[in-house]
């Protein structure tokens, strides 16, 4: 049996992941630890094979008051929770990190393309894989997660702002755009083949294909029994938008990775049409 702790015991990706974990008893335990009253630094770290650090900042609106919390928490601490793992025989720490430290909000990214946050959230994640990095040996395996938009039933972020649109209007704005997406639980699949392998490095997990939008609109309204119109008027509209509006772009502009797959989508167990119906 694999002993595996969860740092962030309340965030929605931690609990997802002891969720789809619990599939299989008699291999895994998964056990989560709060971070954010710092009872982590009484418990004992020992007997654990992995730290998954899922525990972050994100979110919140960025203001310069608040602008320290994202390196205390997304940095500072994911690099104590690594080096209390080390110290403690812990054989490997995973982190989730995020595409945001590319700084981009259209635009391809491959392995060659060099991280450049403009965000404090992206530079927090940037600065602690930096960090976790450095901590890395012959006996201290670290992977770093660079995961998409992930969404999931009551996730947060723009997934919850496309189904609330999609809720209130009888029309969609029609574009062509493509977005590297990521579902929950292939999040889940996804850190458990590293977990299984043992596996360090740099990953970019995502879903086996890119998402329309408005695909995933019409799939939305469908799962929720609401008729919906795209409309190409509105479509160009939007289109004239996204130059001027970083909503807009974030909704209706194209970000993907390319090039940067690593398993052949073997994690990505449920149909993207299923991954809605499950998530609205």
């Amino acid at each position: 049996m694999k002993r595996i702790l969860v740092a962030g015991a309340c965030s929605y990706l931690g609990r997802a992941f002891a969720r789809y974990m619990n599939q299989w008893p008699e291999a895994y335990r998964v056990d989560r630890v709060r971070t954010s009253d710092g009872s982590w630094r009484e418990k004992d770290f020992s007997g654990y094979d992995v730290v998954y650090c899922v525990a972050g900042i994100a979110h919140i609106k960025e203001t310069p008051e608040n602008a320290h919390l994202y390196q205390e928490v997304n940095c500072d601490l994911a690099a104590a929770l690594a080096e209390k793992s080390k110290a403690a025989g812990v054989r490997q720490f995973l982190y989730l990190s995020s595409m945001s430290v590319y700084g981009l909000t259209t635009g391809v990214i491959t392995p060659e393309t060099r991280p450049s946050p403009n965000t404090a959230y992206g530079r927090s994640k940037l600065a602690a894989e930096e960090r976790l990095a450095a901590l890395a040996d012959g006996t201290f395996t670290v992977a770093i997660l660079r995961p998409p938009m992930v969404y999931g039933k009551d996730c947060k972020g723009n997934f919850q702002t496309v189904l609330k649109l999609v809720k209130k209007l009888p029309f969609f704005p029609l574009c062509e755009n493509a977005r590297s997406m990521l579902y929950v639980d292939h999040l889940s699949a996804f850190v458990k083949l590293l977990v299984d392998w043992e596996l360090g490095g740099l990953f970019f997990p995502q879903n086996r294909d890119y998402v329309q939008t408005s695909h995933m609109a019409s799939l939305m309204a469908d799962a929720l029994g609401k008729p919906l119109r795209l409309s190409r008027l509105a479509g160009l509209g939007v289109r004239v938008l996204c130059p001027l509006v970083p909503m807009a772009r974030k909704a209706f502009g194209s970000l993907v990775y390319r090039d940067t797959e690593a398993f052949d989508f073997c994690y990505c167990e449920t149909p993207f049409d299923e991954t809605i119906r499950r998530s609205v």
